[in-house]
Protein backbone atom coordinates (compact mmCIF):
# COMPACT_ATOMS: atom_id res chain seq x y z
CA UNK A 1 0.00 0.00 0.00
CA UNK A 2 1.30 3.48 -0.83
CA UNK A 3 0.40 6.55 1.19
CA UNK A 4 0.86 9.90 -0.56
CA UNK A 5 3.28 11.72 1.72
CA UNK A 6 6.39 13.52 0.56
CA UNK A 7 9.66 11.89 1.35
CA UNK A 8 12.17 13.49 -0.99
CA UNK A 9 15.26 14.97 0.65
CA UNK A 10 16.17 18.33 -0.76
CA UNK A 11 19.70 19.32 -1.75
CA UNK A 12 21.11 15.93 -2.40
CA UNK A 13 23.71 17.34 -4.78
CA UNK A 14 25.33 20.75 -5.02
CA UNK A 15 26.79 22.44 -8.09
CA UNK A 16 28.70 25.61 -8.85
CA UNK A 17 27.28 25.83 -12.37
CA UNK A 18 24.04 24.68 -14.00
CA UNK A 19 24.96 21.24 -15.30
CA UNK A 20 24.58 17.54 -14.70
CA UNK A 21 22.91 14.97 -12.51
CA UNK A 22 24.49 12.50 -10.15
CA UNK A 23 25.73 9.43 -12.04
CA UNK A 24 25.95 5.81 -10.99
CA UNK A 25 28.95 4.31 -9.28
CA UNK A 26 31.06 2.26 -11.66
CA UNK A 27 33.80 1.42 -9.16
CA UNK A 28 33.91 1.75 -5.40
CA UNK A 29 37.09 2.11 -3.40
CA UNK A 30 36.69 0.11 -0.17
CA UNK A 31 38.94 2.22 2.05
CA UNK A 32 38.08 5.93 2.32
CA UNK A 33 40.83 8.53 2.14
CA UNK A 34 42.02 9.49 5.63
CA UNK A 35 40.02 12.43 6.95
CA UNK A 36 43.11 14.50 7.72
CA UNK A 37 43.80 14.61 3.98
CA UNK A 38 40.34 16.00 3.20
CA UNK A 39 39.64 18.39 6.07
CA UNK A 40 41.20 21.80 6.72
CA UNK A 41 39.77 22.98 10.04
CA UNK A 42 42.31 25.80 10.41
CA UNK A 43 40.99 27.50 7.25
CA UNK A 44 37.56 28.09 8.81
CA UNK A 45 36.24 29.86 11.87
CA UNK A 46 34.34 27.85 14.49
CA UNK A 47 30.66 27.28 13.65
CA UNK A 48 28.08 29.78 14.86
CA UNK A 49 25.69 26.98 15.82
CA UNK A 50 25.96 23.45 17.21
CA UNK A 51 26.88 21.02 14.44
CA UNK A 52 25.74 17.42 14.77
CA UNK A 53 22.78 15.08 14.67
CA UNK A 54 22.52 13.87 18.26
CA UNK A 55 18.96 15.23 18.57
CA UNK A 56 17.85 14.53 14.98
CA UNK A 57 15.29 11.87 15.97
CA UNK A 58 14.64 13.07 19.53
CA UNK A 59 10.98 13.57 20.42
CA UNK A 60 10.05 16.81 22.15
CA UNK A 61 7.73 16.83 25.18
CA UNK A 62 4.94 18.08 22.90
CA UNK A 63 5.44 15.11 20.57
CA UNK A 64 5.26 12.69 23.48
CA UNK A 65 2.11 14.38 24.70
CA UNK A 66 0.58 13.93 21.26
CA UNK A 67 1.38 10.20 21.29
CA UNK A 68 -0.41 9.94 24.65
CA UNK A 69 -3.44 11.96 23.48
CA UNK A 70 -6.89 10.29 23.37
CA UNK A 71 -7.23 11.06 19.63
CA UNK A 72 -3.98 9.32 18.75
CA UNK A 73 -4.66 6.40 21.08
CA UNK A 74 -8.01 5.91 19.38
CA UNK A 75 -6.37 5.73 15.95
CA UNK A 76 -3.85 3.16 17.16
CA UNK A 77 -6.59 1.02 18.72
CA UNK A 78 -8.74 1.06 15.62
CA UNK A 79 -6.03 0.85 12.95
CA UNK A 80 -2.91 -0.44 14.65
CA UNK A 81 0.29 1.50 15.28
CA UNK A 82 1.42 1.31 11.67
CA UNK A 83 -1.71 2.66 9.96
CA UNK A 84 -2.68 4.81 12.94
CA UNK A 85 0.58 6.74 12.72
CA UNK A 86 0.14 7.45 9.02
CA UNK A 87 -3.46 8.52 9.53
CA UNK A 88 -2.48 10.86 12.34
CA UNK A 89 0.39 12.48 10.48
CA UNK A 90 -0.78 12.66 6.89
CA UNK A 91 -4.45 11.74 6.44
CA UNK A 92 -6.44 13.22 9.29
CA UNK A 93 -4.80 16.62 9.04
CA UNK A 94 -4.62 16.98 12.81
CA UNK A 95 -1.05 18.27 12.73
CA UNK A 96 -1.63 20.41 9.63
CA UNK A 97 1.81 19.64 8.24
CA UNK A 98 2.85 21.64 5.20
CA UNK A 99 5.73 21.25 2.78
CA UNK A 100 8.34 24.02 2.96
CA UNK A 101 11.80 23.51 1.50
CA UNK A 102 13.89 26.39 2.85
CA UNK A 103 15.30 24.54 5.86
CA UNK A 104 16.01 20.96 6.89
CA UNK A 105 14.73 20.45 10.42
CA UNK A 106 15.07 17.87 13.17
CA UNK A 107 12.04 15.79 14.12
CA UNK A 108 11.15 18.12 16.99
CA UNK A 109 11.64 21.28 14.92
CA UNK A 110 9.42 19.93 12.16
CA UNK A 111 6.66 19.06 14.61
CA UNK A 112 6.82 22.47 16.30
CA UNK A 113 6.88 24.44 13.04
CA UNK A 114 4.24 22.33 11.31
CA UNK A 115 6.29 22.60 8.12
CA UNK A 116 9.31 20.90 6.68
CA UNK A 117 11.05 19.79 3.56
CA UNK A 118 10.85 16.18 2.53
CA UNK A 119 13.83 14.95 4.50
CA UNK A 120 12.48 16.65 7.61
CA UNK A 121 9.19 14.77 7.19
CA UNK A 122 11.08 11.48 6.79
CA UNK A 123 12.96 12.14 10.00
CA UNK A 124 9.88 13.15 11.98
CA UNK A 125 7.89 10.13 10.79
CA UNK A 126 10.78 7.83 11.65
CA UNK A 127 11.08 9.38 15.11
CA UNK A 128 7.41 8.71 15.86
CA UNK A 129 7.66 5.17 14.46
CA UNK A 130 10.69 4.37 16.61
CA UNK A 131 8.88 5.57 19.72
CA UNK A 132 5.94 3.32 18.88
CA UNK A 133 8.20 0.36 18.21
CA UNK A 134 7.23 0.21 14.54
CA UNK A 135 10.14 -1.17 12.47
CA UNK A 136 11.27 1.19 9.72
CA UNK A 137 13.30 0.87 6.54
CA UNK A 138 14.62 3.80 4.54
CA UNK A 139 14.75 3.33 0.78
CA UNK A 140 16.41 5.18 -2.05
CA UNK A 141 14.01 5.42 -4.99
CA UNK A 142 15.64 5.30 -8.41
CA UNK A 143 14.04 8.35 -10.02
CA UNK A 144 15.59 11.27 -11.86
CA UNK A 145 16.94 14.06 -9.70
CA UNK A 146 14.96 17.27 -9.36
CA UNK A 147 16.89 20.51 -9.77
CA UNK A 148 16.52 24.00 -8.34
CA UNK A 149 18.82 26.96 -7.86
CA UNK A 150 19.70 29.74 -5.46
CA UNK A 151 21.88 32.41 -7.03
CA UNK A 152 24.74 30.62 -8.76
CA UNK A 153 24.31 27.44 -6.72
CA UNK A 154 22.34 24.59 -8.27
CA UNK A 155 20.79 21.90 -6.13
CA UNK A 156 19.76 18.40 -7.13
CA UNK A 157 17.27 16.44 -5.03
CA UNK A 158 17.15 12.67 -4.84
CA UNK A 159 14.17 10.65 -3.62
CA UNK A 160 13.75 8.39 -0.62
CA UNK A 161 10.73 6.80 0.98
CA UNK A 162 9.98 5.16 4.28
CA UNK A 163 8.64 1.66 4.84
CA UNK A 164 6.78 0.84 8.07
CA UNK A 165 6.56 -2.84 9.04
CA UNK A 166 4.37 -4.66 11.50
CA UNK A 167 6.03 -5.40 14.81
CA UNK A 168 5.44 -9.15 14.99
CA UNK A 169 5.92 -11.30 18.03
CA UNK A 170 8.31 -14.27 17.88
CA UNK A 171 5.29 -16.61 17.68
CA UNK A 172 3.82 -14.66 14.74
CA UNK A 173 7.16 -14.67 12.90
CA UNK A 174 7.22 -18.42 13.09
CA UNK A 175 4.02 -18.72 11.07
CA UNK A 176 4.24 -15.60 8.91
CA UNK A 177 7.05 -15.52 6.38
CA UNK A 178 6.96 -11.79 5.66
CA UNK A 179 5.72 -8.73 7.46
CA UNK A 180 2.93 -6.59 6.11
CA UNK A 181 4.50 -3.30 5.12
CA UNK A 182 3.25 0.21 4.51
CA UNK A 183 5.25 2.45 2.18
CA UNK A 184 4.98 6.19 2.69
CA UNK A 185 5.74 8.00 -0.54
CA UNK A 186 4.73 11.19 -2.32
CA UNK A 187 4.71 9.55 -5.72
CA UNK A 188 1.30 8.32 -6.94
CA UNK A 189 0.86 4.62 -6.05
CA UNK A 190 1.06 3.51 -9.68
CA UNK A 191 4.32 5.41 -10.22
CA UNK A 192 5.86 4.49 -6.86
CA UNK A 193 5.41 0.78 -7.49
CA UNK A 194 7.19 0.98 -10.86
CA UNK A 195 10.49 2.34 -9.53
CA UNK A 196 13.35 0.24 -8.25
CA UNK A 197 14.55 0.88 -4.71
CA UNK A 198 17.43 -0.11 -2.50
CA UNK A 199 17.64 0.11 1.28
CA UNK A 200 19.45 2.91 3.06
CA UNK A 201 21.01 2.82 6.49
CA UNK A 202 20.14 5.39 9.11
CA UNK A 203 23.64 6.84 8.78
CA UNK A 204 22.77 7.65 5.16
CA UNK A 205 19.80 9.70 6.34
CA UNK A 206 21.97 11.42 8.94
CA UNK A 207 24.58 12.27 6.30
CA UNK A 208 21.85 13.66 4.03
CA UNK A 209 20.63 15.86 6.88
CA UNK A 210 24.11 17.23 7.53
CA UNK A 211 24.72 17.80 3.83
CA UNK A 212 21.43 19.68 3.56
CA UNK A 213 22.42 21.91 6.44
CA UNK A 214 25.77 22.57 4.73
CA UNK A 215 24.11 23.46 1.44
CA UNK A 216 21.56 25.71 3.14
CA UNK A 217 24.31 27.53 5.03
CA UNK A 218 26.31 28.00 1.83
CA UNK A 219 23.27 29.43 0.05
CA UNK A 220 23.08 31.99 2.86
CA UNK A 221 26.80 32.81 2.47
CA UNK A 222 27.59 31.27 5.86
CA UNK A 223 30.69 29.53 4.51
CA UNK A 224 32.20 28.66 7.89
CA UNK A 225 29.04 26.93 9.10
CA UNK A 226 28.71 25.19 5.73
CA UNK A 227 32.20 23.72 6.11
CA UNK A 228 31.54 22.19 9.52
CA UNK A 229 28.24 20.65 8.41
CA UNK A 230 29.81 19.19 5.24
CA UNK A 231 32.76 17.92 7.24
CA UNK A 232 30.40 16.06 9.54
CA UNK A 233 28.49 14.60 6.58
CA UNK A 234 31.69 13.09 5.18
CA UNK A 235 32.82 11.97 8.63
CA UNK A 236 29.43 10.38 9.37
CA UNK A 237 29.39 8.42 6.11
CA UNK A 238 32.64 8.23 4.08
CA UNK A 239 30.74 6.60 1.19
CA UNK A 240 28.26 9.47 0.83
CA UNK A 241 29.66 11.08 -2.31
CA UNK A 242 27.33 14.07 -2.20
CA UNK A 243 29.03 15.14 1.02
CA UNK A 244 32.41 15.16 -0.73
CA UNK A 245 30.99 17.27 -3.54
CA UNK A 246 29.53 19.81 -1.12
CA UNK A 247 32.77 19.97 0.87
CA UNK A 248 34.77 20.59 -2.32
CA UNK A 249 32.36 23.33 -3.45
CA UNK A 250 32.86 25.03 -0.09
CA UNK A 251 36.62 24.88 -0.51
CA UNK A 252 36.21 26.43 -3.94
CA UNK A 253 34.08 29.22 -2.52
CA UNK A 254 36.78 29.92 0.07
CA UNK A 255 39.51 29.90 -2.59
CA UNK A 256 41.12 26.66 -1.37
CA UNK A 257 41.41 25.26 -4.89
CA UNK A 258 44.04 22.62 -4.17
CA UNK A 259 41.89 21.18 -1.40
CA UNK A 260 38.82 21.33 -3.61
CA UNK A 261 40.62 19.36 -6.32
CA UNK A 262 41.74 16.75 -3.80
CA UNK A 263 38.20 16.21 -2.52
CA UNK A 264 36.64 16.10 -6.00
CA UNK A 265 39.21 13.49 -7.02
CA UNK A 266 38.52 11.48 -3.88
CA UNK A 267 34.84 11.47 -4.84
CA UNK A 268 35.59 10.33 -8.39
CA UNK A 269 37.74 7.49 -7.08
CA UNK A 270 34.56 6.12 -5.55
CA UNK A 271 32.17 7.09 -8.36
CA UNK A 272 34.18 7.61 -11.56
CA UNK A 273 31.16 8.76 -13.59
CA UNK A 274 29.48 11.01 -11.05
CA UNK A 275 28.57 13.80 -13.44
CA UNK A 276 27.91 16.36 -10.72
CA UNK A 277 31.46 16.01 -9.45
CA UNK A 278 32.85 15.89 -12.99
CA UNK A 279 31.10 19.09 -13.90
CA UNK A 280 32.41 20.91 -10.84
CA UNK A 281 35.94 19.59 -11.32
CA UNK A 282 36.26 20.64 -14.98
CA UNK A 283 36.29 24.45 -14.47
CA UNK A 284 38.49 24.01 -11.40
CA UNK A 285 41.10 22.16 -13.46
CA UNK A 286 40.98 24.95 -16.03
CA UNK A 287 41.47 27.56 -13.29
CA UNK A 288 44.48 25.60 -12.04
CA UNK A 289 46.03 25.64 -15.50
CA UNK A 290 45.33 21.97 -16.22
CA UNK A 291 43.67 22.85 -19.49
CA UNK A 292 44.13 19.55 -21.34
CA UNK A 293 42.64 17.51 -18.52
CA UNK A 294 39.77 19.97 -18.18
CA UNK A 295 38.94 19.64 -21.88
CA UNK A 296 39.07 15.85 -21.69
CA UNK A 297 36.63 15.92 -18.79
CA UNK A 298 34.28 18.27 -20.64
CA UNK A 299 34.34 15.99 -23.68
CA UNK A 300 33.51 13.03 -21.51
CA UNK A 301 30.64 14.93 -19.92
CA UNK A 302 29.26 15.89 -23.33
CA UNK A 303 28.99 12.19 -24.20
CA UNK A 304 27.46 11.13 -20.88
CA UNK A 305 24.91 13.96 -20.71
CA UNK A 306 24.67 16.29 -23.72
CA UNK A 307 21.62 18.19 -22.36
CA UNK A 308 22.18 18.67 -18.62
CA UNK A 309 19.75 20.25 -16.14
CA UNK A 310 18.94 23.92 -16.89
CA UNK A 311 20.42 23.52 -20.39
CA UNK A 312 17.28 24.80 -22.14
CA UNK A 313 16.38 27.16 -19.31
CA UNK A 314 19.65 29.10 -19.46
CA UNK A 315 19.32 29.46 -23.21
CA UNK A 316 15.75 30.57 -22.72
CA UNK A 317 16.85 33.29 -20.31
CA UNK A 318 19.41 34.49 -22.86
CA UNK A 319 16.66 34.64 -25.49
CA UNK A 320 14.43 36.62 -23.09
CA UNK A 321 17.20 39.16 -22.55
CA UNK A 322 17.44 39.59 -26.33
CA UNK A 323 13.69 39.99 -26.68
CA UNK A 324 13.39 36.72 -28.60
CA UNK A 325 10.25 35.62 -26.76
CA UNK A 326 9.11 32.97 -29.23
CA UNK A 327 12.47 31.21 -28.97
CA UNK A 328 12.45 31.57 -25.20
CA UNK A 329 8.96 30.08 -24.97
CA UNK A 330 10.05 26.99 -26.88
CA UNK A 331 13.14 26.51 -24.71
CA UNK A 332 11.24 26.97 -21.43
CA UNK A 333 8.62 24.50 -22.66
CA UNK A 334 11.33 21.88 -23.14
CA UNK A 335 12.51 22.32 -19.56
CA UNK A 336 8.95 22.13 -18.24
CA UNK A 337 8.41 18.91 -20.17
CA UNK A 338 11.34 17.15 -18.53
CA UNK A 339 11.01 18.84 -15.11
CA UNK A 340 7.27 19.49 -14.61
CA UNK A 341 7.57 20.22 -10.89
CA UNK A 342 10.13 23.02 -11.14
CA UNK A 343 8.23 26.19 -10.30
CA UNK A 344 10.85 28.49 -11.83
CA UNK A 345 10.44 26.87 -15.25
CA UNK A 346 6.67 27.34 -15.14
CA UNK A 347 7.08 30.96 -14.05
CA UNK A 348 9.32 31.96 -16.94
CA UNK A 349 7.26 30.02 -19.46
CA UNK A 350 4.32 32.05 -18.20
CA UNK A 351 6.25 35.29 -18.62
CA UNK A 352 7.18 34.30 -22.18
CA UNK A 353 3.51 33.65 -22.95
CA UNK A 354 2.65 37.02 -21.44
CA UNK A 355 5.24 38.80 -23.57
CA UNK A 356 3.72 37.15 -26.63
CA UNK A 357 0.24 38.34 -25.69
CA UNK A 358 -1.17 34.98 -24.62
CA UNK A 359 -2.76 35.89 -21.29
CA UNK A 360 -4.65 32.64 -20.84
CA UNK A 361 -1.60 30.42 -21.11
CA UNK A 362 0.44 32.86 -19.06
CA UNK A 363 -2.14 32.55 -16.27
CA UNK A 364 -2.04 28.74 -16.50
CA UNK A 365 1.74 28.60 -16.16
CA UNK A 366 1.87 31.14 -13.33
CA UNK A 367 -0.77 29.11 -11.48
CA UNK A 368 1.39 26.00 -11.95
CA UNK A 369 4.40 27.96 -10.67
CA UNK A 370 2.42 28.84 -7.56
CA UNK A 371 1.19 25.27 -7.09
CA UNK A 372 4.69 23.78 -7.37
CA UNK A 373 6.55 26.45 -5.36
CA UNK A 374 8.30 25.14 -2.27
CA UNK A 375 9.07 28.27 -0.25
CA UNK A 376 6.97 31.08 1.15
CA UNK A 377 9.07 33.65 -0.74
CA UNK A 378 8.46 32.11 -4.15
CA UNK A 379 4.77 31.61 -3.39
CA UNK A 380 4.38 35.29 -2.54
CA UNK A 381 6.16 36.27 -5.73
CA UNK A 382 3.96 34.11 -7.94
CA UNK A 383 0.80 35.24 -6.18
CA UNK A 384 1.75 38.85 -6.86
CA UNK A 385 2.35 38.13 -10.55
CA UNK A 386 -0.99 36.35 -10.81
CA UNK A 387 -2.70 39.34 -9.24
CA UNK A 388 -1.02 41.64 -11.76
CA UNK A 389 -2.13 39.43 -14.61
CA UNK A 390 -5.71 39.27 -13.38
CA UNK A 391 -5.75 43.04 -12.98
CA UNK A 392 -4.47 43.58 -16.48
CA UNK A 393 -1.15 45.00 -15.25
CA UNK A 394 1.83 44.64 -17.54
CA UNK A 395 5.38 45.30 -16.44
CA UNK A 396 8.48 45.27 -18.58
CA UNK A 397 10.82 43.64 -16.06
CA UNK A 398 10.52 40.55 -13.85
Amino acid sequence: MTILATLTPKLAALLLAPLLLTGCAAVRVPAPMPANELFSDAAFKPPSEPVGAADLFTLSPAMRDYLRSPAFASLVRSQGAQHGLVSALYQKGELKLEYESSKTRTAAETYEAGVGNCLSLVVMTAAFARELGVPITYQNVMVDHTWSRTGNLYFGSSHVNLVLSENLTDFMRTYQKSRATLTIDFLPPKDAESYHTYPLEERDIVAMYMNNRAAEALAQERVNDAYWWAREAVKQNPNFITGYNTLAVIYRRRGENALAERVFRAALEREPENTVVMHNLAPLLAALGKTAEAEQLKARLAVIEPYPPFYYFNRGMTAMEKGEYETARGLFAKEVKRAPFNHEFHFWLGIAHWRLGDGRRAHEELKLALDTSTTATSSERYSAKLSQLKGGARKRTY
